[in-house]
Formats: C-alpha cells, structure tokens, sequence
C-alpha cells in the first residue's frame, strides 16, 4: 500500500534543504581578490563540477529507491531529481549565452 506523504513532514524538510543551500560554500570568487581578479575557467570549472556532483547525488539516491533502501523516501528522490535537472538546464543556458557571446565577438570587424 501506498503511504501518504505528510504536508508537515515535507515543508519541514523543504525548509532544512533550503537553510543547507543557503548555507554552501560560496563560489571561489575570492581567489585572486588581492588583484581584483576572478579566474573564469576555474569560476566554471567548479560550476560544472558541483552540477555534476548534484547528478550523482541524484542517480545515488534513484538506485538505493529502487533497491528498497527504507532510509530513502521519493519525496527526496524527486527533490533531488529536480535539482539535478534544474541545475543541469541552467548550466546549458549559460552555455548557449557564451557560445552566443563568442560568436558575436567573431562577427566583430576590427
């Protein structure tokens, strides 16, 4: 039988996901901050990184659902799944921007 997902129970953990989210490490935006610098390959290096490890989080979490791990529920199955998703996506839109900003910048006469 299907067990019900409680209301309470999921706005309390939708709450403790996002103070954890707002409480990540912030971006290394501050590495080169002595000479006012960002490293941008570095800067999407990590943002790749992390999207990619929020995909494996999610597939981790699928696989032990599907094996009948009791301690994983859907409800952080979905979350997960829409987090990978999302940030997936976001990080193809960035993507298509700079391509779409090289290009631009090729199209330039000198």
């Amino acid at each position: 039988m299907i067990k019900a997902i409680d209301p309470n129970q999921l706005l309390t953990q939708m709450r403790a996901m996002q103070t954890q989210a707002n409480q990540a490490a912030p971006m290394p935006a501050e590495q080169n901050l002595s000479s006012g610098r960002v490293d941008f390959a570095n800067l999407m290096k990590n943002a790749v990184d992390q999207v990619n490890q929020t995909q494996q989080t999610s597939n981790q979490l699928k696989t032990s659902f599907e094996l009948g791990d009791p301690s994983v529920n859907l409800t952080d199955v979905m979350i997960a799944s829409q987090k990978a998703s999302v940030a997936f996506d976001a990080t193809v839109q960035v993507r298509n921007k700079l391509i779409e900003a090289y290009q631009e910048v090729m199209r330039m006469s000198i």
